[in-house]
């Protein structure tokens, strides 16, 4: 049962998206994407799931948002987009998110144009404008929209819809990009990309579901929840996780203290440390 605030919230949400002449949604899989399109899938008259393929994104993330959009009944389009042709991307400066959504909001707003569909929106809650989002001045330079965030629907309650509306990834772990793991300044390349998703996915094997594997060149610094510490330092885990990391070359294996923490190579950013 919905409190009267997040109901109204909720009616806001679904009237906003009932005013378009067709919507474009840029879907990930994630918690924030998925809500949005299942709200648009009953509001809107004509949807449009567009899920972004590259190597900085995950496969299994791409596999999952397709079966999700199927079981809602929406069309869905699975595109390849090309970050690490681009100079700028690879380059990996603190505005690096802002070249990757451009690019990828401009190839969005050809396909709305194409499915004469009134306007792309993306999965951007009320929360999202208290962190640093490069990606955020894109979206409106682009005309994308952000209904979530127009609704005031912030992360919790994105959290508390999706669970309300029968969303099966409604606890999903929070996700970024791969390159989100490298630190500025660093160039990205696919040679990291595929040593992070492998460590990553390594601890997901283990059991851990919110992980981030920092590559910082011959250092894999770990961030878990702290509760999932002695999992990792158990002797007989802590021995094969530390044999598999340098099998990807890593040489140096440390676990941040402080635990997960999203966005944390923000932290070297005037004004965000």
């Amino acid at each position: 049962m919905l409190g009267t605030e997040l109901a109204n919230k909720l009616k806001i949400l679904q009237d906003i998206l009932a005013g378009f002449n067709g919507v474009l949604v840029a879907y990930s899989g994630g918690v924030d994407s998925s809500l949005l399109l299942k709200v648009a899938s009953t509001a809107a008259d004509r949807v449009l799931a567009v899920t972004a393929s590259s190597p900085i994104r995950l496969a299994a993330e791409k596999e999952a948002a397709q079966k999700l959009a199927e079981e809602l009944g929406v069309e869905h389009v699975v595109i390849t987009t090309a970050e690490m042709a681009d100079p700028d991307f690879i380059a990996n400066s603190a505005r690096r998110c802002y070249f990757c959504k451009k690019a990828l909001f401009h190839t969005l707003q050809e396909l709305a144009k194409e499915h004469k569909l009134e306007v792309v929106i993306d999965g951007s809650n009320a929360d999202d404008s208290n962190d640093y989002r490069p990606g955020s001045l894109a979206a409106r330079e682009c005309g994308v929209r952000s209904p979530l965030q127009e609704a005031g629907i912030n992360k919790s309650e994105v959290r508390q819809l999706a669970r309300h509306l029968g969303l099966p990834n409604w606890d999903k772990p929070a996700l970024a990009c791969l390159a989100s793991r490298i630190p500025y300044g660093q160039a990205i390349t696919r040679e990291k990309i595929e040593q992070v998703a492998a460590a990553e996915a390594y601890l997901k094997q283990m059991g851990l579901k919110t992980v981030r594997v920092r590559h910082h060149d011959t250092i894999a610094r770990l961030e878990v929840d702290p509760d999932a510490f002695a999992l990792l330092t158990e002797a007989g885990n802590r021995r094969r996780l530390i044999d598999y990391l340098h099998g990807l070359g890593f040489i140096y294996i440390t676990l941040d203290l402080e635990g997960f923490r999203s966005g944390s190579m923000n932290a070297v950013l005037p004004g965000l440390g």
